[in-house]
């Protein structure tokens, strides 16, 4: 998946849900964009024999004819950029956005007068690792861009703005946020998204012999005791959450987050807009009311229509019964996202192991 994998409609045509071919585009350069993008992430595209951001040849990093470019300014200068946000080299979740606003120059000051004052009644502490390197081991940066980032107010443990270098932490124990996200310390911890195909079975048994997820899980259930977030029923595809972090599993199911799921919905068409309000704004159904969150027709032709909705209702086949009550039974469903983790172009039955920063952002998202 490129760097797009969570934006865009075009993109989902793309993939394997509905069948449609990658939608191209145009950059920014006039160069054609689009078709498969399994390839080496951020990789560039070529204009005129070079690539994109590429100096001309000849010419010095300054822009001066005639001056030789200096490879460590160039070096210095990526790291810096790549310092910027955390997590910044990978593949999947940097689409994520984060709105995270850096402590002013004054919070800084205050965090590091109350950092000292601490000091002064405990005492240094000697236990644990220095607060740079945990930050490195869950892959936030390198170390001396993660010392960047203390310094510059972005780390906070166990609630506290942490300013100065020579802190350490349990890796265990402690909480750790970078740029107000969550970041897992804990290497035991493994969090994975199964792009579930249809006719699966969300259970890792079936005593009826159909296909389950246990059958693409085999050596990861054995080793790690996987189990899944949520379900998605036997005709239904899409993003499919399995993890061994049983707090983070039982906070995305639960209510009270609020947690948002996004599909794509293939229906009979026309559908009237009297029937998208009637939608937004509730359907009563055996188990109580239930209403989308949000919902936009994304294509429609004379028999069919595609629609997004998205909604953070768990209950059990929620999204069909919701379509069957407007007269409008689903004919293909496909589950696109469970808050910031989104499908992209991940393959039908391929595994892949989710981002610290996606599983960051949905630490966030449930109080973590």
């Amino acid at each position: 998946m490129s760097r797009g994998s969570s934006s865009g409609r075009g993109e989902r045509g793309g993939n394997s849900n509905f069948g449609g071919k990658p939608a191209g585009g145009r950059n920014s350069n006039g160069g054609k964009s689009g078709g498969k993008s399994y390839g080496k992430p951020g990789g560039a595209g070529r204009t005129g024999g070079r690539s994109f951001g590429e100096k001309p040849y000849g010419k010095s990093s300054s822009g001066k004819p005639g001056e030789k470019s200096n490879p460590a300014k160039r070096n210095t200068s990526a790291a810096r950029k790549n310092s910027e946000r955390a997590f910044g080299k990978e593949r999947f979740g940097n689409s994520v956005p984060n709105n995270y606003a850096r402590p002013t120059q004054r919070a800084r000051a205050q965090a590091r007068a109350e950092n000292q004052a601490a000091r002064e009644i405990n005492g240094e502490q000697q236990d644990g690792i220095r607060l740079q390197k945990a930050m490195a081991n869950a892959g936030v940066a390198s170390r001396r861009v993660c010392e960047e980032m203390i310094l510059e107010g972005r780390v906070e443990v166990n609630g506290n703005l942490v300013v100065e270098l020579g802190t350490r932490v349990d890796p265990d124990k402690d909480r750790i946020h970078v740029d107000g996200m969550r970041i897992q310390t804990n290497q035991a911890n493994r969090y994975f998204v199964f792009n579930k195909p249809k006719h699966v079975m969300c259970t890792m048994d079936d005593p009826e012999g159909r296909r389950t997820i246990a059958d693409y899980f085999k050596n990861e259930h054995k080793s790690l005791r996987l189990f899944h977030v949520g379900r998605l029923d036997y005709k239904t595809e899409g993003v499919l959450i399995l993890t061994n972090d049983g707090e983070l599993a039982n906070r995305l199911q639960h209510p009270k987050y609020e947690v948002p799921k996004t599909y794509l919905v293939q229906i009979p068409g026309p559908l009237p807009r009297a029937v998208s309000n009637q939608l937004r704004e509730g359907i009563k159904l055996e188990d109580g009311w239930s209403k989308v969150d949000d919902l936009k027709i994304i294509a429609t032709t004379p028999k069919h229509v595609m629609v997004e909705v998205t909604l953070h209702s768990g209950r059990n086949r929620i999204v069909r019964r919701m379509f069957d009550a407007v007269g409008h039974p689903v004919q293909r469903l496909v589950r696109v996202a469970v808050g910031p983790v989104q499908l992209g172009d991940q393959k039908q039955g391929t595994i892949r192991s989710l981002g610290n920063q996606e599983v960051g952002h949905l630490m966030a998202m449930v109080g973590m």
